[in-house]
């Protein structure tokens, strides 16, 4: 079982979660480290799986994917191999950005993002719709995208957890609070 990250090790995934560019001795700064053991938490959080990967977020509006649609599925009967068949056909797929299994009315909620409204009809129509056991589906259009992170809640108090510092004013002694 991997150790549990201490303080030092929380402020590391918190800026490598807003800047995983960030130099080992930039990193190494901002944790009040030397390089050498801030590079040994790095590699110890990545060998933990503390860090699974390092990616590019692409600006998906730049390059022409202009609708991101909502869709849940229902299948016909929800046993393990329909399932695992449905799942399996979802990873094929670039376009599927998320594929979740879900409790309630629908049994997967996919987010599917393409280029315009005939791409998502293809998708339907040619894809999605012929995947053995899919019986219902049903979508819902994205009209705006109020929020979308990447970064994860860590515990309070590490630097991904609280947006900027406010600046502190400092109070004349013995003055009351408000």
């Amino acid at each position: 079982m991997p150790d549990l990250p201490d303080a030092i090790d929380w402020k590391i995934l918190g800026l490598l979660q807003q800047d995983a560019r960030l130099t080992n001795v930039e990193l190494a700064r901002q944790v009040h480290l030397s390089p050498s053991p801030c590079l040994a938490r790095v590699r110890a959080l990545e060998a933990q799986g503390y860090i699974s990967r390092y990616v590019s977020l692409l600006d998906p509006l730049r390059l022409g994917l202009q609708v991101s649609v909502f869709i849940q599925v229902r299948l016909e009967r929800q046993i393990e191999a329909a399932l695992n068949k449905f799942e399996r056909a979802m990873l094929e797929r670039p376009e599927v950005m998320e594929c979740y299994l879900m409790t309630g009315d629908a049994d997967y909620l996919l987010r599917v993002v393409v280029t315009d409204i005939p791409a998502l009809q293809d998708f339907i129509v040619n894809f999605l719709s012929r995947v053995p056991g899919v019986g219902n589906i049903q979508s819902s259009f994205s009209l705006k995208q109020v929020k979308y992170q990447t970064a994860l809640p860590l515990p309070v108090g590490t630097v991904a957890s609280r947006g900027p510092a406010a600046p502190r004013r400092s109070r004349p002694a013995g003055a009351a609070r408000r």
